[in-house]
Order: C-alpha cells, then structure tokens, then sequence
C-alpha cells in the first residue's frame, strides 16, 4: 500500500453537483484521526477510516467493527475518500453511489504500532472503540478487524 494514495477511484463513483460529499484533496495533516460513519445504503455497514498519508484509507465492515475481542469481523478495503470525509454526515441522494444516510458512529485518535500490506496495528483512542486492534490483509480487498486481547500485568 503506498504511503500516498489517490483520490481518481473515489471521484469517478461520484457526481458531486448531486451529493453533499466532500471533493477533497490530498491533505498531510500530521494526526492519525480515525472514524467509523454508520452507513444505511442498500445494506447497513459501517466504514472504518484511517486518516494515513494524505487521505482515509478506507474499509467497509458489514457487521461493525469488533468491540470485544472474540469476534473476528469482514473488512473490505474500498477506495481512499478524502481527509474532510472525516466529518461528513448526510444523504447521499438516490441513483449516487452509496446512496444511503451517512451518520458518524464513533471517532477518535489512533496510535499507529505497525503498518505494512499484510498488517496494521494500531491503538484505537474513539468515545467507543477503545484498545488495541489488528486489520489482516487476507486476500485481494479483504481484511480481518480484530480486538486485540489486553495482557494482564501480574
């Protein structure tokens, strides 16, 4: 995954005289800002975004993410949206891609332990996803989100 991604996927699915959707640019703010936006399209799912060289890196997670470490929840990276997606909530109005209610579920700040193409481990600082998580590269578009167990100190 390169450092710096592209915003083209993200603006070809969109008519942005018709969303509300942010256009965006390439921004390196320096913060590791994350959010999961609730999004009631043809199927509830929720987005999990990584604000990470310059853009949200992005999957879509259709049961929600994990908030206790047994499950093991389905992410599917979708394409880069920009860094101001990181405070939409809206309408994407019908016949647009994604059309659907956009609401903000959880947000915080994250603590970046590793990042590679198989693996990213970071600590998730949000008002509910708290602790340490792992995202595992499986195949082609598709993750593993997990909560990580916390060790006891004895």
């Amino acid at each position: 995954m390169d450092k710096v991604l592209s915003l083209g996927e993200y603006r070809q699915k969109r008519d942005f005289t018709k969303s509300a959707e942010p256009e965006g640019e390439l921004v390196e703010s320096g913060r590791s800002r994350f959010v999961v936006q609730k999004h009631r399209a043809r199927t509830l799912h929720y987005d999990f975004r990584l604000e990470h060289g310059g853009v949200l890196v992005s999957w879509a997670v259709p049961k929600g993410p994990p908030e206790a470490t047994s499950p093991r929840r389905l992410a599917i990276q979708t394409e880069d949206h920009p860094v101001d997606y990181i405070d939409f909530e809206g309408e994407i109005p019908e016949g647009e891609y994604g059309a659907g209610t956009v609401e903000i579920w959880d947000r915080g700040y994250y603590d970046l332990r590793l990042w590679t193409e198989k693996e990213i481990k970071i600590t998730l600082h949000g008002q509910r996803l708290k602790g340490k998580y792992v995202l595992i590269h499986t195949d082609q578009n598709r993750w593993l989100f997990i909560k990580e167990r916390e060790r006891q100190v004895r």
